[in-house]
């Protein structure tokens, strides 16, 4: 029997998708259903369930020999387990070990949600061809991963490259996540609104409040708008130009939904970068935005599970 597909879950606090994906990152079948977050492990379980389900009574699922899983974190590969800060029901929770046994027992590969994405940048999107690079989610959280030496560097227990967790204001507000000024704190969509409004933007006849809007109007020329943009950027770069300096990365990727506002927060990002990565061995470095767009964490998470098979070198990966 060939086995020469992947099933890809990415895992996330409003969506479970799934798909099967072959060696060239192509998805051949779809699942999707809705995150029961505010619900207990077991619920949360049963949906995962119903994905996989889906996807073996798609005609190929004969021909998946492993399964790849991006989530929501912090995880922990080397356990097996999963924590979302946005699955509250889900502690610690046996995700590798449930996935093998609802799979008749496959083969599992656990990653971070943004080390997934760093995956199918560095296999299909804007890192290919890059042996060092930094690929950033920013969104209502900051994430990331890293590729070293031209290979998914995923640490230990799967979280490497979470840069939204360093501090870049060592005096700066406290973060969710128990330490002060870190990245997320200032460059997350909400902490951007949240500035935006603190400093005297107000949203339009929609009341629309999102980093979405604050990117619109900063566009349109609002100041306060563009002062929380340059803020986030300014953030960003010292973050990125700490990670460049600490293991040599060449390129950065920016996805993500805040990552979608384009030049409003890359243009200052690259401006600020001119003043963090000073030293000449990450004065070269790229920031450029992310391609795979919404598929980046199902094709990220067939790639982990292709990397870990033992014919990795001739799926591409």
């Amino acid at each position: 029997m060939h086995t020469d597909l992947v099933a890809a879950l990415d895992i996330g606090g409003t969506k479970i998708a799934g798909a099967l994906v072959d060696g060239r990152g192509r998805i051949l079948a779809r699942a999707q259903r809705p995150t029961p977050a505010g619900e207990n492990g077991e619920t949360v379980m049963r949906a995962v369930e119903a994905v996989l389900g889906d996807l073996t009574a798609s005609g190929p699922w004969g021909r998946v020999g492993a399964v790849g899983i991006g989530s929501a974190g912090p995880v922990d590969a080397s356990a097996g387990t999963v924590s979302p800060v946005n699955v509250p029901g889900w502690r610690d929770y046996p995700l590798v070990a449930r996935v093998r046994e609802a799979t008749g027992g496959l083969p599992v590969e656990l990653i971070g949600d943004g080390v997934a994405i760093t995956a199918a940048e560095h296999w299909q999107g804007a890192a290919r061809g890059h042996d060092n690079a930094l690929c950033m989610v920013v969104s209502t959280g900051v994430g990331g991963g890293l590729v070293l030496g031209g290979r998914l560097h995923t640490g230990p227990t799967g979280n490497a490259g979470h840069i939204g967790h360093i501090s870049v204001d060592l005096d700066g507000d406290p973060c969710p996540c128990g330490s002060r000024g870190c990245v997320e704190r200032i460059a997350s969509g909400p902490n951007i609104a949240r500035r935006a409004l603190e400093n005297g933007w107000r949203p339009g006849p929609d009341g629309d409040t999102s980093a979405a809007a604050v990117a619109a109007a900063a566009r349109a020329g609002d100041p306060v708008a563009v002062a929380s943009f340059e803020r986030a950027a300014r953030a960003l770069a010292a973050g990125i130009a700490a990670t460049a300096t600490l293991v040599e990365i060449d390129i950065a990727v920016i996805g993500g939904g805040v990552g979608k506002a384009g030049e409003i927060l890359l243009a200052p990002l690259r401006k600020a970068l001119t003043e963090y990565a000073t030293l000449s061995f990450v004065q070269r470095l790229v920031v450029t935005p992310a391609r795979m767009g919404t598929d980046a964490g199902l094709v990220g998470a067939a790639a982990a599970a292709l990397a870990a098979r033992p014919d990795a070198a001739v799926a591409g990966v």
